[in-house]
């Protein structure tokens, strides 16, 4: 075992306080929230159950795991949810000055389409 991985292992929490895993070497049943998402699911309310560590940019980094046998399926949304999303989604793109829905999201910056924004560029 090489000594970096030997300094991130610590299966009973005396350590760090919660069960440790070097990178790649957490046991199976454990998952963190990007692979819960992919799989479909979600923590639903559990705690951190174990983390592991690995040395990357900026030195030590986290990665904090969910047991995979207390994890939620992911909530959808309901129809009602699904219309406020679209009205929401469109009135980003729709131009408060020249009222046109747009195909992109108005700048926040400019506060306009960039054809009201820029008008001279647009004529030319």
């Amino acid at each position: 075992m090489a000594r970096i991985r030997a300094a991130y292992f610590d299966p009973d929490g005396t350590r760090y306080g919660i069960p440790t895993y070097w990178w790649k070497g957490a046991p199976p049943g454990y998952a963190t929230r990007r692979q819960l998402t992919a799989a479909g699911l979600r923590p639903g309310g559990q705690p951190i159950a174990a983390q592991v560590l690995w040395h990357g940019v900026g030195g030590t980094r986290t990665a904090y795991l969910y047991r995979v046998d207390l994890a939620a399926s992911k909530r959808t949304a309901t129809p009602a949810q699904r219309v406020a999303i679209g009205k929401a989604l469109t009135a980003r793109r729709t131009c408060p000055t020249c009222h046109t829905v747009r195909p992109y999201f108005i700048p926040r910056s400019l506060g306009e389409c960039l054809t009201c924004a820029y008008p001279m560029e647009a004529a030319a």
